[in-house]
Parts: structure tokens; C-alpha cells; sequence
């Protein structure tokens, strides 16, 4: 499709990342412009960066009409992102320069080529060299002759920045101006894959499916060690010899370690990452490489589905359930969803790799509008874990301690025989409570109504709201007696406490996203995990997210019930996911591997479930409950959540809002609330739900948006929309 271009003075819409409306109208500069183009214009005082979505309206004085000051040297965003932004806006009702932000976050694009000093070899080498100096040389060489910068080659030659700045002064070495921005490395997909058993059949469905050209959403779901990800790197590979660019997403940064090492291993090169952890210089760089078609693949967390691909021709997300793939703030999205919207406007397909699939994609496999890949078996040797309850109302343990005799000598067995044990409890820090045994007084946030809670590796109480934080107290803030504060009920810290009394000879790893200043820190523990530097892993939910862990043949589940507690719609599928994809852990290599559950609630039809390996039984169960009761994916749901300074507004504002429901009611829906939410205060501001539930075909964000024009939205009351509620916090 051509892009249409503007001549010299013509009227234009640009959209610009401030929250003034969605186009403002600009003349065109001099020289013209292409639709889609990365303008910066003038707004107020301000210059600020902008993109051409089409022709103004032009419905006004043209004398004072401003023009666009420069276009950016980007290519032009190109129409299917355009369309992307504008269907996820209407879809999760933001505001459209919000998605222009998620879709600009790289530093640095309005700026020229940004260019960096690097050194290649130029002169004679002399025959006789330090040994420091030879180094250098015998780097660069290894590196076929490419320049480096002098940081990299100080680095890979293990020497001192002023021996290479001797080899400079001598001739051997020249500097010389390089851009940054280079091109990734082409990943070479002539290189044999090691597919066995059902993964050829699967990596020759996803093939097809690949090279069919067009929209066609894939389940692959395969059980825990089953080889998913070589499986969907056979997709990957036919995107890329096809000459188009492939996404991977992953929910957590820890992930991509071992992911970006079996994709070099795969195909000789690493490939484009997108994420938190990764450099300023390095997004922009990723962010202009795929405007221009230089990097082959991508791999990144939820927000690389809003890079300017060229020519995006595979959409892989890999761990669909995890709920991180949903944002809570700011612009409320689940990727999942928005990766299948943005494969249908590409007309591309969509993998949707899990072992414990969301319900949503079930159903729609299950119904046929997703096509269906499965694994049933791990790869090689490797045999699924055997499942055991341990049935915690039999079992008599001191106040202090968790571990049951029977798990403690299971891990006890273990280290002995060289092998490693996964302890798993869902809660972070020391203890999820501190209270005052003289008067009942729990410590909580002053911003928050949530209970602090205690990280004795840090000393601090911790806030899992707000980040507030302050130090353990010794005496009762409400009471004021001394002495009588105390840690309730157990964290990943305090299991570890336990760990290290019980098990004083054994190496202890604790895997918690608190622990950890940052994601290179965490790459590197997990890293040291899988090549055997622990004998007992103690982790909280990152520990259940696709890592392999080839000693590991043990997985004991602390507090299997605790996900169960509450009226989360989505508690008993979620329980399911995690404790299988936990228990997959176990057992990955030869060894073979079991996990035990310590329940108090053995008989419980979802542990039951979890036990049995009655995957296909659970699903078809849950789904019919949902459908019952008209719940997603059956039903629609959209939270809407008033937040404020005072609490009584809210609630004016809510019953007015419940009072002009008509707009909800002529598709059906229904209106609950207002109410204060489970978690009513965070960060200081008071918060009120309403949540509304619709039948499956209902025109839903029409119908709110009709409800909430009928009434002016008060001054200091923020109001958000949640299109499909993941929390209900």
C-alpha cells in the first residue's frame, strides 16, 4: 500500500503524545510530507514530536494555521501501526496519544545518526608484542577485523585502556567515527534444528501456518519440558526466510537469558531485545532497526508489540497465561489480546505458546477459532514429575516452621544424592503480617489500606502497594508497649530462616524479585542455579516461569491452598496454572522428578485436578461454571475505578453514575456498585469500583462511553476504565 504524501502547505492531523485531544491540525513543510511520517511541531512555547495520521479537517482560519518545523530522518510509521494504535485506544477506551507514547518510548529519535568512536586495526604489526598487546591484536581478530569501541576491546582482550592507547600511538591501531545505530546480525536459519517425536509434527504445523501468509491464531500448548520454544523457533525461522521480522514475547526479563542463548544457539547470532533492563542507547538503536528491516527478531517484555516493525510476519507469545502480560496502569492492556489484534491487521499469525493456557484461549481453541498444536510428551529422556498432596491436617509442626517432616526429608535425600530442591511459597519478604501481641494492632501503610509487609533482609516493613517503607518498630504504634511486636505467618525470607537451621550444611538460593537490584543481577542467579550452585532453591512466582533447572528433582509447594482463599473469579484457574507450571520444574533432564503439595484442603476439586494431571477435565469443568454463570470468556467485563482525595465524592459521583445507567441496560448489562474497593486506599488516594458485566456480543465501550458522557466528570476525581478486569484490587 502507498502511503499518501502531503504537498508543501497542505492541511495535516498530527498526532502528538500530550493529552490535548486526539489530532491537531498543522500545514505541511516545506518539501512535503508522507502520511505516518515523525514530525516535530510547535505546541505553545514547546516543540514537541508528533506523527502525521492524514489530511486536517481544516474547518478554520488557515492564516492561523502553524507548520510542522522539521520531519525526523525515521522512516514513517507505517499504515497497519497507525491502524494498531487507533483500534487498541478504541478497544481499551485511552486516549490515543497515550498509545502514541507506548509506541515512541526509545530515546533519542528525533536526533541525527548519533555517532561513536571505535578502533580497527590499520598499520604493521611488529613482530615483537607485550603480551598485553598481543592480546589486543589476537581480539580484534577474533572478531574478523570489525572495529570495536575501546571499551569493548579493553574488555575482550583482559587489558588496561592504556595499553591500547600505546597501540594507537604506535599506528597499529586507528580510531575512527562509527554510527551507533548499526545493524543486528542476520540470523542464520540454514542451520539444522534438533526436533524429536511430536515436536516435528508441531514445528511443521507452525511452519504452514507461517508461510500461509496470513491471520491465524495457534495455541501450542505443551506440557512442562516439552520443548515448546524449539518448536515455535521453527515458525520463527520460516518468518525470517521468508525475508520478515519475527516477535518473541516473554512475561518476565529473567526469562531471556536462557531464551537468548538457545536462539544463538539455533541460528549463530542474538537477537534484537526490547525491555526494562536493556540500555537507553540500545532501545534506540533496536527502535530504528526495525523501522528499517535490520533486525531479524525481537525479543522483548509486553511493549515491543508497539515497535515500528517494516514487515512483521510472526507474533509468538510465549507464557500467554502469565498475568504480567496484563498492565495495570497507566494504559490498562493485556498483550495477549493486543498481539492478536495486531496479527489480524497484519495478517500474520499468532502463536500463543503455554502448558497451562488461559481459559479465554482454551475456549477458543476448543470452539475452533484458534488452531491447535499439541505436545504431549517432554523432549528426550525426561519424564513428567509425579504429583503428591501432603495432607497438612495430619501433620503437627512447631509455630515456627512450615516444612513438614515428610518434605524435609524428601530435600534432605536429595542434597545427599547431589540433586537439587525447589521450595515454593507465593509471598514475598519475611512475614505478610506484624502485629502487637498486647493489643491485636496490625502495622499498616499510612497511604495505603494494606498491611506492611516485613523484609528482615532489608530491616524494613515494605508496603507491596506503594514501595513505602520504614523500619521494623519496637514498640506498638497504637499501645506504645515495648517488646510485643511480632512477625505473622511465613514469607520466602523467613522459609529460608528455616531452611538454613534445618539444613545447615546445604547451599541455599532464594529467588524473589525483591532481592534483586536489577534484571542482570537476576539473569545471573538463575544462571548460576541451572549450572549447580545450589542445593535448595527457595522462590516465590518467578521461579514458575519457563526455567529450567537440569538438577532439580524435587518441588516442594509450601501453601498449595493459599491462592484458593477469596472470591477471585479467576482464583481456581490461576491456582491450577501456577501450581502445574511450579511443578513442572522437576525432573527436566534424565533424573526424573516429583512434587509434593502440602495442602489442608486435599479433597478440593482443583487440587484434585492438580494432582490428577487432569488438564483437558479442568479446563472443560471451569469453562462450564463460567458459561453458567455468564463470566469471561463466556461474558464481558470492564471495571470502572474512581480514585480521589476524599471518599464521600466518590461515592456521590459513583450513585449518580449507577443512577443513569440506561445506555448499560439497553444491551443488557449490568451495573454493581459503587463499592469500595478490596484495597480501598493506595498511595494516598481513596478508591471506589463499579463493575459492569455484559453478554459476549454486547457493544460494550459504545454503551460506556453513552453512560459516562450523560455526566461531568467532578474536578480531583480521576476515572479509569479496565476493558476485561484481570484484578479486582
Amino acid at each position: 500500500m502507498t502511503e499518501r504524501f502531503f504537498e508543501a502547505g497542505a492541511t495535516v492531523a498530527v498526532l502528538t503524545t500530550e493529552p490535548l485531544g486526539p489530532f491537531l491540525d498543522y500545514r505541511a513543510p516545506p518539501g512535503g510530507c508522507m502520511a505516518g511520517a515523525f514530525v516535530e511541531v510547535p505546541l505553545g512555547p514547546r516543540k514537541v514530536l508528533g506523527v502525521v495520521f492524514g489530511p486536517g479537517e481544516g474547518n478554520f482560519d488557515r492564516a492561523k494555521l502553524r507548520s510542522i518545523l522539521r520531519v525526523h530522518d525515521v522512516p514513517p510509521m507505517r499504515a497497519e501501526l497507525r491502524q494498531f494504535l487507533t483500534r487498541a485506544a478504541d478497544y481499551t477506551m485511552t486516549w490515543l496519544p497515550s498509545m502514541l507514547r507506548l509506541a515512541t518510548r526509545a530515546p533519542g529519535l528525533s536526533e541525527g545518526p548519533a555517532l561513536q568512536r571505535v578502533l580497527r586495526l590499520s598499520g604493521p604489526v611488529p613482530n615483537q608484542l607485550t603480551d598485553a598487546r598481543a592480546k589486543v591484536i589476537e581480539a580484534l581478530r577474533s572478531y574478523g577485523g570489525a572495529p570495536l569501541r575501546p571499551g569493548e576491546l579493553a574488555e575482550a582482550a583482559g587489558v588496561s585502556a592504556s595499553v591500547i592507547k600505546g597501540l594507537v600511538r604506535l599506528g597499529v591501531l586507528s580510531e575512527e567515527e562509527a554510527p551507533k545505530d548499526l545493524p543486528y546480525p542476520r540470523l542464520d536459519t540454514s542451520r539444522p534444528s534438533r526436533l524429536a517425536g511430536d515436536q516435528i509434527e508441531g514445528g511443521a504445523a507452525l511452519r504452514a501456518a507461517v508461510a500461509e501468509e496470513k491471520f491465524r491464531p495457534v495455541l501450542l500448548k505443551g506440557v512442562t519440558g516439552s520443548g515448546k520454544t524449539e518448536v515455535y523457533l521453527e515458525a520463527v525461522a520460516e518468518a525470517l526466510r521468508r525475508g520478515r521480522q519475527a516477535l518473541v514475547l516473554l512475561p518476565e526479563i529473567a526469562l531471556s537469558a536462557d531464551f537468548l542463548s538457545r536462539v544463538e544457539a539455533r541460528f549463530g547470532s542474538r537477537p534484537g531485545e526490547w525491555h526494562s533492563g536493556v540500555t537507553g542507547t540500545e532501545r534506540r538503536r533496536l527502535w530504528k532497526m526495525c523501522a528499517t528491516g535490520e533486525v531479524d527478531l525481537v525479543v522483548g517484555a509486553r511493549s515491543a508489540l508497539f515497535l515500528p516493525f517494516q514487515d512483521l510476519g510472526l507474533i509468538v507469545v510465549d507464557e500467554e497465561h502469565d498475568t504480567s502480560y496484563k498492565q495495570e496502569e497507566g494504559v490498562l492492556y493485556n498483550a495477549r489480546d493486543m498481539a492478536v489484534l495486531r496479527a489480524s491487521i497484519l495478517g500474520c499469525p499468532v502463536v500463543l505458546a503455554s502448558a497451562t493456557p488461559s481459559l479465554e484461549t482454551w475456549v477458543n481453541a476448543d470452539q475452533g477459532r484458534y488452531a491447535r498444536v499439541d505436545l504431549g510428551a517432554r523432549y528426550g529422556a525426561a519424564e513428567m514429575p509425579g504429583m503428591r498432596a501432603i495432607d497438612m491436617r495430619a501433620t503437627k509442626l512447631p509455630a515456627d516452621r512450615w516444612i513438614s517432616d515428610e518434605l524435609a526429608s524428601g530435600v534432605e535425600g536429595r542434597v545427599k544424592a547431589g540433586e537439587q530442591s525447589l521450595l515454593f511459597i507465593n509471598r514475598r519478604g519475611y512475614a505478610p503480617v506484624t502485629l502487637c501481641r498486647a493489643c491485636g494492632a496490625q502495622v499498616g501503610c499510612e497511604n495505603c489500606d494494606a498491611r506492611m509487609v516485613e523484609h528482615r533482609f532489608l530491616g524494613r516493613l515494605i508496603c507491596h502497594q506503594c514501595g513505602n517503607s520504614k523500619p521494623v518498630p519496637e514498640v506498638c504504634p497504637s499501645c506504645k508497649v515495648e517488646g510485643k511486636m511480632a512477625a505473622v505467618g511465613p514469607g520466602v525470607e523467613r522459609l529460608a530462616e528455616e531452611v538454613a537451621t534445618r539444613f545447615p550444611e546445604a547451599r541455599v538460593a532464594v529467588l524473589s524479585s525483591d532481592l534483586f537490584s536489577s534484571a542482570r543481577a537476576l539473569k545471573a542467579q538463575i544462571g548460576e542455579i541451572a549450572q549447580g550452585g545450589a542445593d535448595i532453591i527457595i522462590g516465590t512466582q518467578i521461579v514458575a516461569k519457563g526455567h529450567n533447572f537440569p538438577l532439580l528433582t524435587l518441588v516442594g509447594v509450601i501453601d498449595a491452598d493459599l491462592g484458593l482463599q477469596g472470591s477471585d473469579l479467576r482464583a481456581a484457574e490461576r491456582t491450577f496454572q501456577l501450581m502445574r507450571q511450579v511443578a513442572g520444574r522437576a525432573g527436566r533432564a534424565e533424573k526424573p522428578g516429583e512434587a509434593w503439595l502440602q495442602t489442608f484442603q486435599p479433597e478440593h476439586p482443583v487440587i484434585r485436578a492438580i494432582l490428577g494431571g487432569a488438564e483437558e477435565g479442568f479446563w472443560r469443568a471451569e469453562a462450564g461454571s463460567r458459561a453458567e454463570a455468564g463470566a469471561p470468556p463466556f461474558g464481558r467485563m470492564a471495571g470502572i475505578i474512581l480514585s480521589g482525595e476524599e471518599l464521600q465524592p466518590l461515592f456521590d459521583y459513583g450513585a449518580e453514575l449507577a443512577r443513569l445507567d440506561r445506555p448499560l441496560r439497553q444491551i443488557g448489562a449490568g451495573l454493581y456498585g459503587p463499592a469500595p474497593a478490596p484495597i480501598a486506599r493506595v498511595r494516598g488516594k481513596h478508591r471506589v469500583r463499579l463493575l459492569i458485566k455484559a453478554p459476549k456480543t454486547a457493544p460494550l465501550q459504545q454503551a460506556i462511553s453513552a453512560w459516562l458522557r450523560q455526566l461531568r466528570q467532578p474536578r480531583g476525581i480521576k476515572l479509569a476504565v479496565d476493558i476485561d478486569p484481570q484484578s479486582f484490587l
